[in-house]
Parts: structure tokens; sequence; C-alpha cells
């Protein structure tokens, strides 16, 4: 146990975050994977100029005909400010213990899930398999599953089974919504840009700030986005009001926990930003309102849902980035529908709107076989054998597409730990995930 918990508080340590990547904790697994004997692959890319790297391990050195998948995306969000992470003496990459709980950035999304996986095979290796196991670390969970598809480009895997790991609270997942990031891009006026640009020089200059703060709720909806308070208070202010800067979030996918507004009280401008902002904040009011038309029970809440995730601003303009997460049952056609909806109100305001990333929910069938043993697993573990389905996109969105049949479940909170400060995961869970693994090895791979 002591090496167990020696090697999470390694993995924790290593940054892995979109903007850092995650060469040195693949390198780190793989190392790990090597010593218990696995024969290991490493898959090097590059993400928008940032080294990152999907690790795959066997226990042997060929891919197999059949083979079943343990995946594990090894990549965080970003950690935002360090000053929130009260538990890790303000380092979320400091794993620290207390009684039962383990707190750090990646501690239940989901790096130690990949260490739960392995720590599971360790028994298995060297043992004839009647269907081998294959455990992949990937990047990309932030950036549109991109180590998944990556994986499944470059032929690394043959499997028709897959367990996702993700932060369930060990509850079983067979169906995940869809997601859909968009970027939006409102430009200050002439006028407005060379006024930033001399502001500062100017001595009686004088700005006015205000900070909205977030709370975490299922999916950054309603009232608790602080990025969706900021802008709802924009849309009380007069037009002419000067905006200095915006800033909130983290990224499309994490709940904005605090956002900041900077202005200035001169007016005057021809063509201002702010009743173009306003006007986008407006429209995706009115989008939220139809998309709650559509439902799919089992989700929370059962509807499609929008999150604006962050927004920055550069001296030409105010980007916002933003998501909508979609029940599987929303067809192409809906899906396209609404976002024609929302790039017409952009481009009305001359703002330039595009959608970056769109991946469809998945669903695998309750009644399968792999479903009912997990389950059955589940049950003689004294844990919670109901199906459910998540709101949270996965890489079963991206594995599911090729006709592999998917199971999300994991250790660890979601809402309200996972992309916020002071995450954490009680350790007693990662041993109990350990010992789901090792059975599920012993059903399907011995």
């Amino acid at each position: 146990m002591n090496h167990f918990l020696s090697a999470c508080r390694h993995f924790v340590g290593l940054e892995s975050t979109p903007s850092h990547g995650n060469m040195a904790v693949a390198e780190y697994a793989g190392k790990l994977c090597e010593e218990a004997g696995l024969s290991v692959d490493y898959q090097p890319e590059s993400l928008e100029g940032v080294s990152q790297c999907n690790v795959i391990a066997r226990p042997q050195a060929a891919m197999p005909a059949d083979e079943i998948l343990f995946q594990t995306h090894l990549d965080t969000v970003e950690a935002g400010h360090f000053t929130h992470w009260t538990m890790t003496q303000s380092n979320p990459f400091n794993a620290s213990i207390y009684n039962d709980l383990m707190y750090g950035l990646g501690t239940a999304d989901v790096k130690l899930d990949f260490l739960c996986k392995l720590e599971a095979m360790r028994a298995f290796v060297g043992k004839p398999l009647r269907t081998p196991f294959v455990l992949v670390g990937t990047f990309g969970a932030q950036s549109g599953m991109s180590g998944a598809i990556k994986l499944i480009r470059r032929k690394k895997i043959n499997a028709r089974r897959a367990v996702v790991g993700e932060p369930t609270e060990m509850k079983l997942v067979v169906a995940g919504k869809g997601l859909a990031v968009v970027e939006i891009a409102v430009p200050f006026s002439e006028q407005e840009m060379a006024y930033r640009r001399d502001h500062d020089l100017l001595e009686s200059s004088s700005t006015q700030s205000r900070l909205f703060s977030g709370k975490a709720s299922a999916e950054g909806v309603g009232n608790e986005n602080a990025i969706m308070k900021m802008f709802a208070y924009l849309a009380q202010l007069p037009d002419g009001i000067a905006l200095m800067d915006l800033d909130g979030g983290i990224g499309h996918g994490s709940m904005p926990m605090s956002a900041v507004l900077e202005i200035d009280t001169v007016a005057g401008f021809q063509d201002p930003i702010l009743p173009k902002i306003s006007r986008i904040y407006e429209s995706m009011k009115v989008l939220e309102r139809e998309l709650q038309e559509f439902r799919e029970e089992g989700f929370d809440p059962p509807y499609p849902t929008v999150n604006l995730g962050m927004v920055r601003t550069s001296a030409s303009e105010v980007r916002i980035t933003g998501s909508c997460r979609m029940p599987p049952t929303v067809t192409d056609a809906v899906y396209e529908g609404w976002m024609k909806k929302l790039e017409h109100a952009v481009q009305a305001v001359g703002a330039t709107f595009r959608v970056k990333d769109y991946r469809k929910g998945f669903t695998s069938d309750a009644n399968s076989e792999f479903v009912q043993t997990a389950r059955g697993i589940l049950v003689n573990m004294g844990l919670g054998a109901e199906l459910h389905k998540t709101s949270e996109p996965t890489e079963a969105s991206v594995l599911s597409r090729l006709g592999m049949e998917c199971l999300v479940w994991g250790p660890g909170q979601s809402v309200g730990n996972s992309h916020a400060p002071n995450e954490s995961v009680k350790v007693s869970d990662l041993q109990t995930a350990t010992e789901f693994y090792k059975r599920l090895i012993e059903r399907f791979c011995v």
C-alpha cells in the first residue's frame, strides 16, 4: 500500500494540464507499467505546439486479434488560482492525505484511476489470458478527446469492449452526453482599441472592478456560473461604458468559479462592444430555454445545457469559449439547427463564431453480458448496481463510434469536486476500484 500511495503522490506531482502537456506523467506511467512486467508503447503527439503522449501497455508485445481496453486520461484541467488550494499548502500538485482523503489536482479526475487499473493487472502478468487486456493512458480530455482520437486513427488498439475511467462515485454509467465546443470572438471598435491602448498613459485614467463568484452545480448551469453572472450584470450597464478587461474560467467544460470585470465610465464610443456582448448573451438565454424543451430522462439535468467556461480579453477582442452538452438522442440535424441559430445571432453583431469540436453522446445496451456482469461484480462487492447516465463528456463518445461497448466507471466525485480547488478522492475508494478491476479481468480476460 505504501508503494501505491507513493506512486499516487508522484503522479499528482507531475503536472499534466493542457498548457503544460502530459509527457512527464505518461513517461512515468510507462515506467511503472514496465516495472510491473507489461510491454509499453508510447504514442507521442503535438497538440497546439505542446508535447503530449498516449501510453499503451499490454501483457504481450504484439497487438492481439481482440482485447479489452482499460482507459484513463492522464491530463487534468488547469489548476486555477493556487491560493484556492487550501488543503495542499497552496500547491495543487502537492498530494496531501488527511485521514482517508487525498487532495490534489487529478486525484479524482482522473489520473489515479490509471494506477488502480495497473495495480489490478499486476496479478495477471505472465498468466495465460483468454482475451488480453490493454491499459491506455490518454491525453486531451480537455481538448475534444484528442488523445483517444489519435489512438484510434493510428490503430493502436483492437478492442470490442472498453472500461473508461471517470469519477462516477463508483456508479456504473452506460450512457453519456455529447459535447460541442464553441468559440465566439467579439471585436472592439477602432475607437475602443485606441482608447484602451492609451488608457494607462492618461493621468486622469481610472477604472472600476467587480468580482463575480460561481458555485459548483451540475454542468455549471443556472445562476451559479460566474461568467453568466458577469454577463447579466453587463446587460444592465449603459452602452457607452468602456470595457477594459473581462476574465474568467479555465476552460470550456469547467465551471467558472470566478470572473473579473474592469470598466471605465467614459461614454460616447461609436459601435461599442458592450451591446454586442449583451445581445449575444440574450441569444444564449433564448437558446437555453429552447434546449430545455428537449428532454431525456436519467440525465441531470435531463436536457441539453450551455456552459460559458472561459472568457479572455486581448487588445482587439473579447473571446468567449463555451460548450453545449447534449443527450445521445439529439440527432445531428437538431444539433446543427441549434448551432446555426447561435451562429446567426453572433454574426448579426459583427462577431465571429466557430464550432471547435463536436462529439455525439454514447449509449450501451443495458442487457448486454458486459453490463450485466459488471453489475453482478458490484453487487458481490456490496456496491450499488443501478445503471446511470452521465452529463460529463468522456472518451466513450469517441470509442463507441467504432462499435466498442463502453462502461464508464471510477472512484471519486465529479460535481463540486473535480475541476475545482481542493479536489480529492478517498484512499479507500482507490482500493475498492483496484478490486473491481481485478474482478473484471478475472471474468473477461482469464
